[in-house]
């Protein structure tokens, strides 16, 4: 599609935009379609709204949870937009910033003396205005498609609204790739997890029960060597094999509880729960039903109640947590609640694992971790069969 300066396209009727706008769209929907990277997907967005409003600058950029602006995608034609990967706070006065807070188009007329550090980098950049509208994912602010000029006059009047629009289109696009990025890393990460855990298992069963079994040998061969002449000593040695049997045995068992309960399997959930909250140092209250529930339910229900009580005792000081679960719409609803200190890290590894764990039954997880406030994990896992992955 041929460039043309934003001023021209300004007098474009709404005929001519429209299909020129569908055809930007088609472009970027068959990128998403062929399952193109997530990167190639935002720089076609970028290059395809530059070309269509007759924008020098584009960028697509994402809000964090943690208040911050990434840059993920932009285009330009001097080669002067923020870079992929730039990473500022969403603070000061900018169109990120006006965006987010009204969810609407909007427009900043003039950088000049404009405070905040992303201000400041389009400053250095000689970016001198810019407009930009919401792209919604799930009706909430994913982040802000933006323009921008480094000319002295602003964007012509009505550029905002042209974005939205695309913005608007754009949206199930940015979805979809996102969704696709994330599925890729959530695999990645399972795998790495899982090698993890079995080079752990490895190492564990090497240093303790392995050595157990070892040592139980060992004592029995001397034994047998010494029954005619050293009965005594031999007796000895027998009771040191069978201590060191035992010993692997409840190392063993250790090891096999802490891969799947076999109280899990034979008694199901609330069981399982219950001698989890019997061995706690911090009382847990379990508020679980006896029904049985799918053994992929039940497996992940169980590590998840496990991992945040885990947590909650070490990490957060809690003195008090609560497990509740029911049945809710053809789901198991998991509530694991505490008292200690919250702030949780939404982005740790623990929590990730999490919710890579929950996301492959095509579960979801809900954090709320004011600082001082505790910790609620709601948790929900499908109860029929998760749907078979693409790819």
């Amino acid at each position: 599609m041929e460039h043309r300066d934003v001023t021209a396209w300004a007098h474009v009727d709404d005929a001519q935009f429209l299909i020129a706008e569908q055809a930007a769209l088609r472009r970027v929907a068959t990128l998403v379609a062929r399952g193109a990277a997530q990167e190639a997907v935002f720089q076609a967005v970028c290059q395809e709204m530059g070309q269509l409003i007759g924008a020098s600058i584009t960028n697509l950029a994402h809000f964090t949870a943690e208040n911050t602006n990434v840059t993920m995608a932009g285009w330009s034609i001097r080669n002067n937009h923020l870079p992929t990967g730039t990473v500022l706070p969403l603070a000061g006065r900018n169109i990120n910033v006006l965006v987010r807070d009204t969810r609407a188009p909007g427009r900043i007329d003039s950088y000049n003396d404009a405070p905040g550090p992303l201000a400041a980098a389009l400053r250095a950049l000689g970016i001198r205005s810019e407009v930009g509208a919401p792209v919604l994912v799930d009706d909430a602010v994913w982040g802000a498609l933006i323009a921008a000029s480094d000319q002295t006059e602003p964007l012509p009047a009505g550029t905002e609204l042209r974005v939205a629009s695309f913005a608007e289109l754009i949206a199930t696009a940015v979805a979809n790739a996102t969704a696709r990025a994330e599925l890729v890393a959530s695999r990645a990460r399972i795998v790495t997890a899982a090698d993890e855990a079995r080079r752990r298992l490895a190492r564990d069963l090497h240093d303790g029960a392995q050595q157990r079994l070892v040592s139980t040998v060992i004592s029995l061969q001397l034994a047998e060597q010494r029954f005619d002449e050293e009965p005594a000593d031999a007796r000895r040695l027998v009771r040191d094999a069978l201590r060191h049997a035992n010993d692997g045995l409840a190392e063993l068992r250790a090891l096999a509880a802490g891969v799947h309960p076999s109280i899990l399997t034979n008694r199901g959930l609330q069981a399982a729960v219950d001698a989890l909250a019997q061995r706690n140092v911090a009382p847990v209250t379990v508020e679980i039903p006896s029904e049985r529930y799918p053994a992929h339910v039940e497996a992940t229900a169980y590590f998840v109640v496990a991992e945040a009580i885990t947590n909650a005792t070490k990490h957060a000081q809690a003195t008090q947590i609560t497990v509740s679960a029911h049945e809710h719409d053809g789901a198991l609803v998991v509530d694991i609640r505490d008292n200690g200190i919250g702030g949780a890290d939404p982005g740790g590894g623990g929590l990730r694992g999490l919710r890579d764990r929950i996301e492959a039954l095509s579960g979801s997880l809900v954090l709320a971790s004011s600082p001082g406030q505790g910790t609620h994990l709601h948790v929900t896992l499908p109860l029929a069969d998760p749907a078979p992955s693409d790819g």
